[in-house]
C-alpha cells in the first residue's frame, strides 16, 4: 500500500513565498510522474506542475515563472516552490503521483490536500 502525506500549506503574504512537499511511502518499485494539482473555492481541480521521473516539467501559464517543482528521488518526495504568490493562488494543493509498486502494478495516487491562503 503506498500514502502519500502532504506538508507546507498555510498563509502567505501577496507576493510571499510558500513550499509545499509531499513524500510518499510504502511499498514503492518506482515513482514515475509526480504533479500538483489545486482547487479553488467554487471552481474544478487543475493542474498546476508536472515532472517526470527524468526531470522533465510543465507548468500551468498561471504559474510560470512563479512556481518551481522538484523531485528527491532518494526521498520519495515532490516539491513545490510558491514564489511572489498571488491571491487567485488560494487553493488546496493536492499533489499526485504514479507509482509502480512492488507488486510491479501501475497505479495514480493523491495525496490528502493542504491548503494555501494567501491574505496580507
Amino acid at each position: 500500500q503506498v500514502q502519500l502525506v502532504e506538508s507546507g500549506g498555510g498563509l502567505v503574504q501577496p507576493g510571499g513565498s510558500q513550499r509545499l512537499s509531499c513524500a510518499a511511502s510504502g511499498r514503492i518499485f518506482r515513482i514515475n510522474a509526480m504533479a500538483w494539482y489545486r482547487q479553488a473555492p467554487g471552481k474544478q481541480r487543475e493542474l498546476v506542475a508536472t515532472i517526470t521521473s527524468r526531470d522533465t516539467t510543465t507548468y500551468a501559464d498561471s504559474v510560470k515563472g512563479r512556481f518551481t517543482i522538484s523531485r528527491d528521488n532518494a526521498k520519495n518526495t515532490v516539491y513545490l516552490e510558491m514564489d511572489r504568490v498571488k491571491p487567485e493562488d488560494k487553493a488546496v494543493y493536492y499533489c499526485n503521483t504514479q507509482i509502480t509498486s512492488a507488486l510491479l502494478r501501475d497505479d495514480t495516487y493523491w495525496g490528502q490536500g493542504t491548503q494555501v491562503t494567501v491574505s496580507s
